[in-house]
């Protein structure tokens, strides 16, 4: 079982989903993608969870990132239990559920935790980048279900400073000021962030959100 870290490349791996065999380094192709595991098909957190991540369809769209789920459960499962979903969430899935009978995925990403459950995956999340790599990870215990919009403002601030020279702050949301990264010095702020900038201290300043008109 390896442990993923940030910066490494998620690794690649083929198996069955409800929308067929899935070469996840093909599927994912310069996109950034969300995968992320259920311990059980018919758990009722993680029912909500993707009836959710259906409805949020359009919002990833807009970043450009690919939504996969997984679970230890197999496909006539999934299938089943996606009825459910669709019924009680009032959507209809519109992503990929992967079957992780063999649990093979589940241990390149070590989504078994024994001292949770020797068999089932825990509710990990992983966010990649268009480069393969691992952007963000979080595992939420069974009791807590997972906040998607959080996700979705972490890929905002993951994908404004791959590009720019920023950092941004707590509670951070799109569209708020953010920080100049330390590596930049004063004397070329103008040039680079043209909207001007603040300095609260030597080493926090705080400038508009570049890529925004």
């Amino acid at each position: 079982m390896s442990t993923i870290r940030l910066g490494d490349i998620a690794p690649n791996f083929t198996a069955q989903s409800t929308e067929g065999e899935i070469n996840f380094h093909e599927w994912l192709g310069d996109r950034w993608a969300i995968l992320f595991s259920h311990p059980a098909d018919y758990t009722p957190v993680c029912t909500t969870e993707l009836g959710a991540v259906a409805k949020y369809k359009a919002e990833f769209d807009k970043r450009n990132v690919k939504v996969v789920a997984l679970s230890v459960d197999g496909l006539d499962s999934h299938k089943e239990w996606i009825k459910d979903i669709n019924e009680t969430q009032n959507t209809t899935v519109n992503f990929p559920i992967i079957a992780d009978e063999d649990r093979k995925v589940a241990m390149l990403y070590d989504m078994i935790h024994p001292n949770a459950d020797n068999q089932l995956t825990v509710r990990s999340v992983f966010v990649i980048g268009s480069d393969k790599k691992v952007k963000l990870t979080i595992t939420y215990p069974a009791s807590t279900g997972r906040n998607f919009d959080e996700l979705l403002r972490v890929i905002d601030s993951l994908q404004l400073t791959a590009y720019y020279k920023v950092a941004t702050p707590a509670n951070w949301n799109n569209g708020d000021d953010c920080v100049i990264v330390p590596a930049v010095s004063n004397e070329e702020i103008p040039a680079m962030f043209p909207k001007g900038h603040t300095e609260v201290k030597p080493y926090l300043r705080m400038t508009p959100q570049p890529n925004l008109d």
